[in-house]
């Protein structure tokens, strides 16, 4: 019963490549199948944060760029990029997952980057939700120690049993992150959506002289989302 309640949260996707073998790879270095769900929920977690490191130059917005296996073996990416690699490794650790698409404004956003997204809020900002004893919870694993420590921001921790997510301030308490709407829960990243949002809401990020269309070959013409 439980498999066919959750088939669609627990296949290999498009996006949530989990078959592949770079993945599966990862997952048995990370989470031995001796550990409890949760237990390799949060050691999943903790080292797609922190071995993939949050940036935004030259991000690969393709449909192939946004691939988990293509996440992993580039090895940064930003918040949509990390939360799809999330998001499938759970999954190939036997854990039911989601990807959550939000609104958020962040208060201590640099210059250059309000500049990039026209303000300070970032439309269709990407978080990963899983199944954990009985309960949907959400997790962001976009900012890792370095980039935090860079920001004077504490890192978001998940412990598997609460919501982990960026803080709503920051070591100074200064705002930080606000979450200002959220899109829904998908089973597999709804690409044309995403990118066609980002594109209505941030042209700047992909005029020709911007950091993410340098090595973004977008294509939102064709494909299933």
């Amino acid at each position: 019963m439980r498999e066919k309640k959750f088939a669609n949260a627990s296949q290999p996707t498009e996006f949530l490549d989990f078959d592949t073998r770079e993945v599966r790879r990862f997952v048995r270095g990370v989470a031995p199948d001796h550990a409890s769900p949760r237990e390799r929920a949060v050691r999943l977690y903790q080292a797609v944060r922190d071995g993939i490191r949050y940036e935004i130059d030259g991000v690969d917005l393709s449909r192939r760029g946004l691939r988990a296996s293509a996440v992993l073996r580039r090895g940064q990416g930003m918040c949509v990029h990390k939360a799809v690699l999330y998001a499938a490794v759970l999954r190939a650790a036997g854990v039911p997952s989601r990807l959550v698409l939000t609104d958020v404004r962040n208060h201590l956003s640099s210059q250059r980057l309000r500049l990039l997204l026209g303000g300070d809020v970032l439309h269709y900002h990407c978080l990963t939700s899983m199944w954990l004893d009985g309960r949907w919870i959400k997790a962001s694993p976009a900012f890792d120690r370095a980039t935090c420590r860079a920001l004077g921001i504490t890192p978001p921790e998940f412990d598997g049993r609460s919501d982990g997510l960026p803080h709503p301030y920051d070591s100074r308490g200064r705002q930080h992150m606000e979450f200002l709407r959220f899109y829904g829960e998908f089973v597999d990243l709804p690409y044309r959506m995403v990118i066609e949002g980002l594109r209505a809401a941030h042209p700047m990020l992909f005029a020709d002289h911007a950091v993410l269309a340098r090595s973004a070959p977008v294509n939102v013409a064709g494909g299933r989302n």
